[in-house]
């Protein structure tokens, strides 16, 4: 996949806004030695780990789109690991679980990558949701076997199902785009995960409503309206690496910062509800990696599907079933 110009703009004005949070951030540690705050730390750590978390983007975009898919393979995996694994699973769900890791979660992969639009969008909504159920009867457990199920299902639905709409931009047939589509992935990334960094900034420095303080609660009105309207502002003016009108892209950065609001939010209420702060810990200052994915769960559907309505674009007519599939199946597929 080539970096055009202005592929080469967006990631120059990531690294320049990292570059400018560092060097801030490391003005104020000078000045607070020895005794650094707390949230002071936490800011570092989170820097640190956006200048890690570029860099690997960064280098699967270079890879082109094998390198973007199997980052999002990999991503859902990790994601997948966290939700599933954050208390304890009974032994009767093992097997379920083999299957969801190593055959639905890379089948779908390689059903999005071939691409084979008709069969990604349905394997897991209706393939997987009717195997996992079945495979768990069979381990002849009953208790508490309709949360267990739904609990599995419900990860592989977000985690999986969900997330794999970012790469599958790739795909997304857009008249006098073709070959663009990475600069909508990356329109995607920066108003979504900016709208979380402008959240919590003014959150931190203004917020006082809570918005469900039993839910998540650093969330405020404040941060809320502040850091959404921060994130649609970015979105708008970034129009001209998009396919979108000036217009549009606002909506569409209003969408997404709703979208990313509303899916950290729904994904707090299910991690508080089994007892736990964070996903994981794996990426310093941020917790774990579905903390920092869980805002891209709800919008990347939401957004895929309405780019795809805006501009009418027939993804199952453009991408059918491969033909060295057919060739297997003849007269099935």
């Amino acid at each position: 996949m080539n970096l055009d110009r202005e592929t080469l703009l967006l990631l120059g004005g990531v690294i320049v806004l990292l570059a400018c949070s560092s060097a801030i951030t490391g003005m104020l540690i000078r000045r607070h030695r020895p005794a650094l705050p707390a949230t002071l730390l936490n800011v570092r750590s989170r820097v640190n780990a956006w200048w890690v978390m570029v860099a690997v983007f960064t280098f699967s975009l270079m890879l082109g789109k094998n390198g973007i898919f199997a980052l999002y393979l990999l991503l859902s995996f990790l994601a997948l690991r966290e939700f599933l694994t954050l208390s304890p699973m009974p032994r009767a769900d093992h097997r379920t679980l083999f299957w969801v890791f190593f055959a639905i979660l890379p089948l779908h992969y390689l059903f999005a990558w071939v691409p084979w639009y008709g069969m990604f969008t349905i394997f897991i909504p209706v393939y997987a949701f009717v195997f996992i159920p079945i495979r768990s009867a069979l381990a002849g457990d009953v208790e508490r076997f309709l949360a267990r199920t739904s609990r599995i299902q419900w990860g592989v639905l977000t985690c999986v199902y969900f997330l794999s709409h970012l790469p599958m931009l790739l795909y997304l047939p857009i008249p006098g785009y073709e070959g663009e589509n990475a600069k909508l992935l990356l329109f995607v990334l920066l108003v979504t995960q900016l709208s979380d960094v402008f959240q919590f900034l003014f959150g931190k420095t203004m917020g006082k409503r809570k918005i469900a303080p039993t839910v998540s609660p650093g969330k405020t009105w404040e941060g809320l309206i502040g850091g959404g309207l921060c994130a649609a502002a970015l979105g708008t003016a970034l129009w001209w690496a998009t396919p979108f009108s000036p217009p549009v892209a606002a909506a569409m950065s209003a969408f997404l910062v709703a979208a990313g609001f509303l899916g950290g939010l729904v994904m707090s209420a299910v991690k508080r509800s089994i007892g736990a702060k964070d996903w994981g810990h794996g990426i310093p200052g941020h917790g774990g990696v579905l903390d920092r994915l869980d805002s891209l769960l709800f919008a990347a559907p939401v957004f895929f599907h309405l780019t795809g309505f805006w501009f009418n674009s027939n993804m199952a007519a453009a991408y059918q079933a491969p033909q060295w599939l057919r060739g297997w199946f003849p007269g099935w597929i």
